[in-house]
């Protein structure tokens, strides 16, 4: 479900397809409303199947799911304070190496001013 959601209730609505459609003076403002309208059910999901990771204390898909999504919520400037259990998960998961090096900062097709 959590998997889901930011797969393909979230992240979809700003692909780069979709915002070259929106136009470019309406994409900050569409993508942080894609954003910010997920990531508040999300973070109610959350609060009641978390643990240190986003299900329990193992990483699951939602995971692989969420940090990305939490990239691209940064990318936008989605602001996210109202989200402490997203923002505490994503911070736990980047202490793991495997999402450091997996970043999508770190990625070679990653435009320059957006990598690490």
């Amino acid at each position: 479900m959590i998997s889901d959601l930011i797969a393909s209730g979230i992240q979809p609505v700003q692909n780069l397809s979709v915002l070259k459609q929106v136009g470019q003076e309406n994409q900050l403002t569409w993508a942080q409303k894609a954003i910010t309208s997920g990531f508040h059910a999300l973070e109610q999901i959350l609060q009641s199947t978390a643990g240190k990771y986003c299900v329990g204390d193992e990483v699951s898909m939602a995971d692989l799911c969420l940090v990305p999504q939490v990239a691209n919520a940064e990318r936008f400037k989605v602001d996210l304070t109202p989200y402490p259990t997203i923002s505490r998960i994503n911070k736990s998961l980047l202490a793991l190496e495997a999402f450091q090096v997996s970043h999508p900062c770190r990625q070679p097709d990653t435009p320059p001013e957006l990598r690490a």
